[in-house]
């Protein structure tokens, strides 16, 4: 195994001082702010030493290659995106705390996500539709690393597929803009150009991302094993334990004691750390 560090900024005495705790064999730079610890071995003191340095952390399988995976399936509310787009929508409404407040329940898994998703869309009933655009183009922004990792995935011919229990308004216009393979999403309900505060169809919830993935596999023939799955809230665990390698990114705690490994500090190019 190898220990992988990352940081917005890896101090030298703080690698040294991991390297020494994992009795690893040597340090190698995998980018100017990743680095390897080659035959690392596990020490309860390196996660707390990571945390006191606002480091990530990650064992990884030596034999782990990028260039083995064939899917990436991705959330996209604070996942992909650095907003959750409700709750963006609803400020134009002046009721986003209140409808912040059941988006954060719903993400640590303490409310039923189908009950609160049509809670808080009701808030949006009346909402001019144009406030779609203003949120996409005002306040959307992708998370940071985003682009670089899209286009490590799709030099090596990886498959992306975006999930989200937010709206196809906004997984439509990312994937024609990030070139993305698939997208499944809830559709917010408009008339005469407003909101009516109902969503058509079946609700995108932890089942239908997780049967989203399956149905992608099968699509490409491919099997768990070469499937990486991102994702931050407890709806996305589901799908998450389908992919070999899972990754809970600036995640809530009930996801990142389950993921395979956790970012909490980088951006999303410090998945392709995560491979050698």
């Amino acid at each position: 195994m190898n220990l992988v560090i990352q940081g917005l900024d890896v101090a030298t005495p703080d690698l040294k001082a991991l390297a020494k705790l994992a009795g690893a064999s040597g340090i190698e730079a995998i980018t100017p702010t990743a680095f390897r610890l080659r035959d690392a071995k596990p020490d309860p003191a390196i996660a707390a030493h990571c945390e006191a340095a606002q480091l990530d952390c990650a064992f990884v399988p030596d034999e782990r290659r990028l260039a083995d995976m064939r899917l990436c399936v991705m959330d996209m509310d604070s996942t992909l995106i650095t907003i959750e787009c409700i709750d963006e929508i609803a400020d134009m409404q002046g009721l986003k705390p209140q409808v912040a407040a059941i988006t954060a329940a719903a993400m640590r898994g303490e409310l039923d996500f189908p009950a609160s998703l049509r809670r808080r869309v009701a808030l949006l009933q009346g909402l001019d539709a144009a406030a779609l655009q203003r949120v996409y183009d005002e306040r959307l922004r992708l998370s940071p690393g985003a682009d670089t990792m899209l286009a490590r995935f799709r030099q090596l011919g990886i498959k992306t597929l975006l999930l989200s229990g937010g709206f196809t308004f906004f997984t439509e216009r990312l994937k024609q803009r990030l070139g993305l393979d698939f997208t499944r999403s809830n559709t917010l309900e408009i008339a005469g150009g407003k909101l009516t505060g109902q969503v058509t169809g079946d609700i995108v919830d932890a089942d239908v991302k997780r049967a989203a993935l399956l149905e992608a596999r099968e699509r490409l023939g491919i099997g768990s094993t070469q499937i990486i799955a991102l994702g931050d809230g407890a709806n996305d665990l589901k799908f998450m334990a389908e992919a070999g390698v899972s990754v809970a990114y600036h995640a809530k705690p009930v996801v990142r004691a389950q993921a395979t490994h956790a970012l909490n500090y980088v951006g999303l190019d410090g998945v392709l750390s995560l491979f050698n």
